[in-house]
């Protein structure tokens, strides 16, 4: 593990969005002739996510590490192992070019990020990993009549105090705004924050998922959702 021994210092943020489009590479676009409705729905990209994450690294003075290219060719936020990693498109794809689309599109994302946790924690200084995702509004068998979820592991005592004191502080600037704890999904589903956690410590590593409703997050100016994330971030982290 990393950062065993990280010294209490001002925590370093990341950002990152693993669904930021639908690009389909020109080498692909065959695969995808009759996708137009699956590309342009939540199955091919998070709507607005893309937009909320350039906000707020620009408000916390964050590195930003998205891709563009479509979670149907690769899924960037799932390990390799995990069996949604290829879409039905690419699913049946010969084993060398699956390797090939996953040393294009897929390990350079994950693969900044993790050096750039690495590199921070090396340097004895903790950091905060907020991937940015959108959700759609309705779901069979799900309440979701909420607007925001904040995602982490509960066994993480670090994560848990970040996200209780963002949704107060979200709540404090947009009183009417719902900020739900793990919802839709569970902090500790697969993807690019739990294969972190893996790695570094709880002590030198924060890894939490922005779940953003698409209806609300579209709905309203997607610039001011991130504003209102990023001033109550920036609050829980002691920078204003």
């Amino acid at each position: 593990m990393y950062g065993e021994e990280t010294s209490i210092a001002a925590p370093a943020v990341l950002i990152s969005c693993e669904h930021a489009g639908n690009v389909v590479p020109e080498e692909y676009r065959e695969l995808f002739a009759h996708a137009r409705d699956e590309l342009e729905s939540h199955r091919g990209f998070d709507a607005g996510a893309l937009e909320v994450a350039l906000r707020l690294s620009g408000m916390l003075a964050a590195p930003l590490y998205h891709t563009c290219v479509t979670r149907l060719l690769v899924e960037c936020n799932r390990s390799e192992d995990h069996a949604d990693l290829f879409s039905r498109f690419t699913r049946l794809l010969p084993d060398d070019e699956k390797q090939r689309i996953l040393a294009t599109y897929y390990h350079p994302h994950r693969s900044a990020v993790c050096r750039q946790v690495e590199m921070w924690t090396a340097r004895g200084r903790p950091v905060v990993h907020v991937g940015v995702h959108s959700f759609i509004d309705e779901w069979p068998g799900q309440d979701r009549n909420f607007e925001i979820g904040l995602l982490f592991d509960p066994a993480r005592i670090w994560e848990g105090e970040i996200c209780a004191r963002w949704a107060e502080e979200i709540s404090a600037l947009w009183p009417q705004i719902r900020v739900r704890a793990n919802e839709p999904y569970l902090g500790v589903d697969d993807g690019l924050t739990t294969t972190l956690r893996d790695r570094f410590a709880g002590i030198a590593y924060a890894g939490i998922e922005v779940e953003l409703r698409q209806g609300f997050l579209l709905s309203e100016a997607v610039a001011e959702v991130g504003w209102v994330l990023g001033a109550a971030l920036r609050q829980v982290l002691g920078e204003d």
